[in-house]
């Protein structure tokens, strides 16, 4: 048995910054981790082929880059060999009639490639992005801060004092708008709408869900204001260099460690107790960087001692799954639509609102979508040095699918487990692709599917494939994120915390959870 000031369930990024900013407080910090490898989503392996390094989920790092706890340990990090692979050409869609529109971090290439869809439209983007700087302000401050009456309160005057009623009005109104409401609003090109459109399918913001247009926006204007950021060499270039923090600073990182229970003792947490039999006592707090069902279902087999709570965590929704394509390529894709796409980050292949929502509506109601939503993630077009000499890989992430499959809305594929199915829908998602970029299957060199059930196996975290780690639909985000009084990564049992996607402010790598939450027990 040990004994540690904090004990960490699970060795994702949040977890993993949480026990960094700790360890560098001065407390005696433990991560125990029940898989054989630390990052949860944001790992990066040779699934296919020696020598081709494939991210298992996340692959865009900006929000890590541009996080507060990579401003302050910055230094920290690049000791410990954090490398980026900054992205000039971000994200493009190509277009079943052969075009296709990127957007870029050249404001006059950008705009210049939307005035051949629209000149009003060309003319709306320079004046959101020229209006950005004020507005990112706004929204940063409430994304990076804290879900207490305190927090909100002061972005909420510091809103009104900078841009009065009717600008806080507006953005408040942009904050509650569904994609489709504010790109019709905003935009008159088609082509453009779902070009934009496609970030809010990165999380589960079908285009008619209220509380999705913030996403789009931010994504594309954080990407023409600033670029993006791969990691190099892959994304566990972040989890490397938070681990390499942890363990210099003393902290100690265990894998193949299930934890089976959290001890708790006179209402609070106490430590944990591993599936070896285990026990490790922590004197100050337990974090659990896991799903909320997890927490009332297994880590607490006795319950929290607030029923309420408990319902709330068994209850609590996800999104639908996601199946990822990794293939190591002789060469990048030929773009129909033309050989500038080849230097893309991401490629997506959604072409319209309308297709978008029909593939949501699909996958919530158990059946394989005829047409998913794809991105094609383009590394090596940045970072050669994920794959051999002239070699490359491609990332395909497939929203949205259903983790129980009830039907198939093609109607070709007999309703089956996913084991038997993955491979199959993994060729009509490649047949997809295919009509967009004629010859990719002569391209292949190897090829790994990982289904939702697949990704829910490797991390338990994801829940039926939800990548996002829970549905962040207005009634599941901000101050019910897990749920109504737990928004500050607390729980009805003292010293036990929750960090992670499933908590404030929810997905992406930029580690806000678990910093925010180390800054509320260690201090800043």
């Amino acid at each position: 048995m040990s004994e540690f000031d904090a004990i960490f369930v699970g060795a994702g990024h949040n977890t993993l910054a949480c026990a960094a900013h700790l360890a560098l407080k001065g407390w005696k910090t433990g991560v125990f981790e029940r898989s054989t490898t630390i990052g949860g989503a944001v790992q990066t392996h040779e699934f296919t082929l020696p020598g081709f390094r494939h991210d298992f989920g996340a692959m865009n790092l900006s929000l890590f880059a541009g996080s507060a706890f990579h401003r302050k340990y910055a230094n920290e990090l690049k000791a410990q060999g954090l490398e980026f692979a900054p992205v000039a050409d971000c994200f493009a869609s190509a277009f079943p009639d052969g075009r296709w529109l990127g957007i870029s971090n050249d404001l006059e290439k950008t705009a210049g490639r939307m005035a051949a869809f629209s000149a009003a439209d060309a003319a709306t983007w320079r004046r959101l992005v020229a209006a950005f700087p004020s507005e990112a302000e706004h929204l940063f401050k409430l994304l990076g801060s804290p879900m207490s009456a305190r927090a909100l309160a002061s972005t909420a005057w510091n809103l009104w004092r900078k841009k009065g009623v009717s600008g806080a009005l507006d953005t408040g109104r942009l904050l509650l708008s569904s994609p489709r409401a504010w790109l019709e609003e905003n935009f008159e090109s088609p082509h453009v709408r779902a070009t934009l459109a496609t970030w809010g399918m990165h999380l589960d913001f079908a285009p008619d869900i209220a509380g999705g247009a913030v996403f789009p926006y931010l994504e594309a204007m954080a990407n023409q204001s600033f670029g993006m950021v791969l990691g190099k060499g892959g994304a566990d270039t972040i989890i490397r260099a938070l681990a390499g923090m942890v363990t210099s600073a003393g902290g100690r990182i265990v894998t193949g460690a299930d934890v089976a229970e959290i001890t708790v003792s006179g209402g609070k947490a106490s430590g944990v107790r591993l599936a070896s039999g285990e026990t490790h006592t922590a004197i100050k707090a337990v974090i659990a960087g896991v799903a909320p069902k997890a927490l009332a279902g297994k880590l607490l087999p006795l319950g929290s001692g607030d029923a309420c709570f408990d319902m709330a965590m068994q209850k609590f929704r996800h999104a639908p799954g996601t199946m990822m394509i990794h293939l190591a390529l002789d060469d990048l894709p030929d773009w129909r639509a033309g050989a500038q796409l080849r230097q893309f980050a991401y490629v997506h292949l959604a072409p319209s609102l309308d297709q978008m929502s029909r593939t949501f509506q699909q996958a919530t109601s158990g059946m394989l979508p005829d047409e998913p939503v794809l991105v094609v993630g383009q590394p090596t077009a940045v970072d050669p040095s994920r794959a051999p000499e002239g070699k490359h890989v491609l990332w395909v992430q497939v929203r949205m699918l259903p983790a129980e499959i009830a039907g198939d809305a093609s109607a070709k594929i007999a309703p089956a487990h996913w084991d038997q199915v993955k491979e199959v829908y993994a060729d009509r998602v490649l047949d997809i692709i295919e009509t967009y970029a004629p010859g990719l299957r002569a391209k292949i060199l190897g090829r790994a599917v990982f289904s939702p059930i697949d990704l829910e196996r490797e991390n338990p975290n994801l829940v039926g494939g939800d990548q996002v780690c829970g549905s962040h639909h207005l009634a599941q985000n901000f101050l019910f994120r897990p749920a109504r009084g737990y928004a500050g990564w607390n729980t009805p049992v003292s010293n036990l915390h929750l960090t992670g996607a499933a908590t404030w402010p929810g997905a992406g790598t930029g580690a806000a959870s678990g910093f925010m939450l180390a800054q509320q027990l260690g201090g800043r």
